[in-house]
């Protein structure tokens, strides 16, 4: 079956670029040029994947993905935007972005960018609950508790939380983490990930589980039973 992809760009030619080049690749493509017509089409829940660029008329991009996720819309969503600060990146991905791709971009890299997500979100499936002392991960419902407090996480955070607990007690370099938790995300960067972890450490922290996630010098992370 094609691959069914929502193409979300206010700029005609680049809708026309994106249109014609997924489509040689074997990709079914319908294109949306404002936030209203990408909010609508995207709520169906009909595509495999969104390229969804950031300054929208009528609905910035980010706002499209709030409500989406919001809607329990889980879609892929590959943010495309002009903007290439770290913060920029953060948002995305905090809002439930699973990409972030920097304009002026290589078709080549947004095609790899894309297929990852597509194979990532292929792979995808159910698995048994991760338990680490009072820390549990429930990976149906991608959530975390320690002992009866609910830790509020983040897509991504929980991403690097699962990441973490699938090798607990293990250092995981931040090289490591960038490529299971970004994948092939070529505007991510390594502070991100010490960003994202420090994001993590202080809602586990909240949540009772202080000293849960260490920073092991010059290595990178582990999480293991509290100190």
């Amino acid at each position: 079956m094609r691959p069914q992809i929502l193409v979300v760009d206010d700029e005609p030619g680049v809708r026309k670029a994106l249109d014609r080049g997924l489509r040689a690749e074997g990709m079914d493509v319908t294109v949306a040029a404002d936030g209203p017509s990408a909010l609508r089409l995207a709520r169906t829940g009909s595509y495999d994947a969104i390229l969804l660029d950031i300054m929208l008329p009528g609905l910035s991009g980010y706002r499209v993905l709030e409500e989406l996720r919001s809607d329990g819309v889980a879609t892929p969503v590959l943010l495309v935007s002009a903007k290439d600060g770290e913060v920029d990146q953060a948002d995305g991905l905090d809002l439930g972005a699973d990409g972030y791709v920097v304009k002026p971009f290589s078709f080549v890299v947004l095609l790899a960018q894309l297929r990852a997500t597509l194979r990532r979100a292929a792979s995808g499936s159910v698995r048994d609950p991760i338990r680490l002392g009072a820390l549990t991960i429930d990976r149906k419902a991608r959530t975390a508790r320690y002992e009866d407090v609910d830790v509020p996480l983040s897509p991504r955070e929980y991403a690097l939380l699962e990441a973490l607990a699938l090798r607990a007690g293990t250092v995981r370099t931040k090289d490591e983490l960038l490529h299971e938790v970004w994948g092939d995300e070529w505007a991510a960067t390594r502070n991100v990930v010490e960003v994202y972890v420090g994001y993590l450490r202080r809602k586990l922290s909240a949540a009772g589980a202080d000293g849960l996630l260490r920073t092991v010098r010059g290595r990178g992370y582990q999480l293991g039973e509290p100190l």
